[in-house]
């Protein structure tokens, strides 16, 4: 059976089920998907903070009803003080919390700005106001605290309880609040009405970016000012890999963009049958143990990146990869510690244009510093910097932070679009690999997100680099996995966001569109 909502002509899946709302408020009024997605994003932004926000960054892929695919790059960069010299004698490492977390500047924004001069391009209709209306209103008027914020307390982590104004925002009588309790963002909703009002650049250039730099210097921000008026989102050219009767799509560095398909390939190479027995679970994990070491040899700043990503992609390589894999036995793999925390939104319209987006500030409520007379939660994504000069990824003032975000897309040569995602720092490639690979190997789009998922190596903190099985996950295979040498970390029913808010739409030839999101999230999907 097919429990997966199926709409007519257009839709739309977000982990808040506000955020699904107004997607489709602004489908009903005519929008196309870009627009339903920036209004998705502003409201995500306001009823989601914990898991992003205006001060982090974005990415998105746009396929249009003709088929060309496009990728925004919408990533902000280290601030002009942001220099290994200052770090280092202060620390060995980039603090995560507090104003020298708050190292990059916002990027998302102005990614919504370069998709609606896209839009306005395709003819896209619906003014900025309209847009931004369901975000302004739930800050302003307030709206229910989230069960999977609920279950994050703030108040255990002393770094992000000492972080600028956030405590007052985000704490009653300093204690965290409970699910379905109500909250008010005004700093933020009037920051958004401004934005309204005079325009999305105004984030940068305009009052907004001069209130921003301010409280930023006040702060002791290494961002300026000056930073904030040189961010810009940039078009770049799409990842494109072919698998079975369908191109797949992601962003390029720096995201890891090319993990995600890396180990779709490399898994494809294995001739897996089953989806829900040991193979299916051993090569999803052996080939994210190749995609994860790809991903760190090459993902830096566009701008820096040296290696040829096509040739990483070619058959001939994905074949080296999957050849070096044992099929009964697993490889020896150390990883380091990180977190991450994410939102993966998606969209479908009438004319067919797809959306996948993804927006972020890093660690769960970012750096934790919340500038006050904006409202705006900055992000953490400077963290993944290195103090070493001789690193990719060395901090410096104007480069790019090495970013786990990547919004996919695949599409068949049958007629079928499929915008897919998930959030989930290191884990993000795996869920998406395990989404897809149930979805086409044939069950339904809900059956393929609710099923029990895995996680290799390092997300939210595990320092351990072992495979976590969520609750209910077959324990047969758990245990084949152990004698093939995983080792094998169990999870609760309470650890449900440790394996990702994933979401799915898929649009048929005819036009009709099968839409869902994560039931460990709070949101959902909706459409006309």
């Amino acid at each position: 059976m097919d429990d997966t909502p199926v709409f007519s002509h257009a839709a739309v899946a977000a982990p808040h089920h506000l955020a699904a709302e107004a997607g489709r408020d602004i489908l009903a009024q005519g929008g196309n998907a870009i627009e339903a997605m920036v209004a998705m994003a502003a409201t995500i932004a306001v009823v989601y903070p914990h898991m992003n926000g205006i001060g982090g960054d974005g990415f998105w892929l746009i396929r249009e009803p003709g088929g060309k695919v496009r990728a925004i790059e919408a990533c902000g960069f280290a601030g002009e003080g942001a220099t290994i010299a200052r770090y280092a004698a202060l620390d060995e490492t980039i603090a995560p919390r507090g104003p020298l977390a708050a190292l990059t500047t916002p990027g998302a924004i102005a990614g919504w700005s370069l998709a609606l001069e896209l839009s306005r391009s395709l003819g896209g209709r619906l003014p900025l106001p309209i847009l931004l209306e369901n975000a302004i209103r739930n800050a302003l008027e307030g709206c229910a605290v989230s069960a999977s914020e609920a279950r994050f307390d703030p108040t255990v982590d002393d770094a992000l309880m000492r972080a600028p104004n956030f405590a007052p925002t985000f704490l009653a009588d300093g204690k965290r609040r409970g699910a379905g309790e109500a909250r008010k963002l005004t700093a933020l909703g009037e920051t958004l009405g401004q934005l309204a009002h005079a325009g999305l650049d105004d984030f940068y250039r305009g009052d907004v970016g001069r209130e921003i730099a301010a409280d930023l210097e006040r702060i002791g921000s290494p961002v300026t000012r000056a930073d904030m008026k040189r961010t810009q989102a940039r078009w770049r050219p799409p990842l494109a890999m072919r698998m079975g009767g369908a191109t797949l799509y992601n962003t390029p560095a720096p995201t890891q963009g090319i993990a995600s398909l890396v180990l779709l390939g490399v898994y494809e190479r294995l001739g897996v049958g089953d989806v829900e027995g040991f193979a299916h679970a051993h090569a999803l994990i052996e080939a994210a143990k190749r995609a994860l070491a790809i991903r760190d040899a090459v993902c830096t700043d566009f701008a820096a990146a040296l290696a040829d990503f096509d040739a990483l992609l070619a058959p001939a390589a994905l074949e080296a990869q999957a050849s070096a894999i044992d099929k009964a036995r697993a490889a020896q793999w150390p990883l380091a510690p990180a977190k991450g925390d994410t939102v993966w939104m998606g969209a479908i319209d009438a004319e067919g244009r797809a959306v996948s987006y993804i927006q972020s500030i890093y660690w769960e409520f970012g750096s934790g510093c919340v500038l006050p007379r904006t409202g705006v939660l900055m992000q953490n994504r400077g963290v993944s910097f290195s103090l070493d000069a001789r690193s990719l990824n060395p901090l410096k003032p104007g480069r790019r932070p090495f970013h786990t975000l990547n919004p996919p897309l695949a599409v068949f040569d049958d007629g079928r679009v499929v915008s897919y995602g998930s959030m989930g720092g290191d884990g993000q490639p795996q869920f998406q690999a395990q989404v897809l690979t149930r979805y086409l190997s044939g069950q339904s789009p809900m059956w393929a997100l609710t099923a029990p998922r895995l996680m290799f190596g390092r997300t939210w903190g595990s320092p351990s680099a072992t495979v976590k099985l969520e609750a209910g996950f077959d324990a047969s295979v758990a245990r084949a996995l152990e004698r093939a040498g995983h080792v094998i970390e169990g999870r609760d029913a309470s650890r449900q966001d440790d394996f990702g808010h994933a979401g799915i739409l898929v649009r048929n030839a005819k036009g009709a569109i099968q839409a869902a999101h994560d039931p460990r999230a709070d949101g959902g999907a909706a459409g006309l």
